[in-house]
């Protein structure tokens, strides 16, 4: 398991489908911000590619996010679209609704970003949020990401066009937490 303060991330149990698929994504308007692609219902007993993982799939890294006081699942994290010749990936995160808001966000990062960093040995990590996302954009800034650029009405969203924030950090740039 990779430790931050509060969180760590550890492979994914089949224990913890069902409470990800309950909580995460057959919440309609939560998975439409955070997916690229519409909402559809997922029959119970189905595999669901969001949260089956396919250990063989290099280009994708799926974490369970849980609290380190207790091991309570809270969330998913995952380090995508891995490019092993640019030495980049994208980061991805979802907190259950009764994990947010307490700072969760902030610590999954900065694991993430020791994961990419120090054990793949990434050059560079990439995140693409909802310019509305002020919880991902903040995590996402005390972890030493910048703004790269707007991506102006690139995501519809359950009726609407929606920016996109594209923001980077590259390893040299990163400052990880001391503790």
């Amino acid at each position: 398991m990779l430790r931050g303060r509060e969180v760590g991330l550890r492979a994914r149990y089949e224990a913890d489908i069902p409470i990800l698929r309950a909580e995460l994504y057959d919440d309609v308007a939560g998975s439409a911000r955070a997916e690229s692609r519409p909402w559809r219902p997922v029959t119970p007993g189905s595999e669901d590619s969001r949260l089956v993982v396919d250990d063989k799939e290099e280009g994708h890294v799926p974490f369970s996010v849980v609290e380190l006081a207790g091991g309570t699942l809270i969330g998913t994290a995952t380090l995508w679209g891995i490019d092993n010749h640019h030495r980049s990936a994208h980061i991805g995160l979802g907190l259950l609704p009764a994990s947010r808001g307490k700072g969760h966000g902030t610590d999954v990062v900065a694991v993430l970003c020791h994961y990419g960093f120090v054990v793949r040995g990434l050059h560079r990590l990439q995140i693409e949020t909802l310019s509305d996302n002020t919880a991902m954009l903040r995590s996402a800034e005390r972890n030493g990401f910048v703004r790269e650029g707007v991506l102006r009405s690139s995501s519809w969203v359950m009726g609407e066009f929606l920016d996109d924030v594209l923001l980077g950090l590259l390893a040299e740039d990163w400052r990880p937490d001391p503790a």
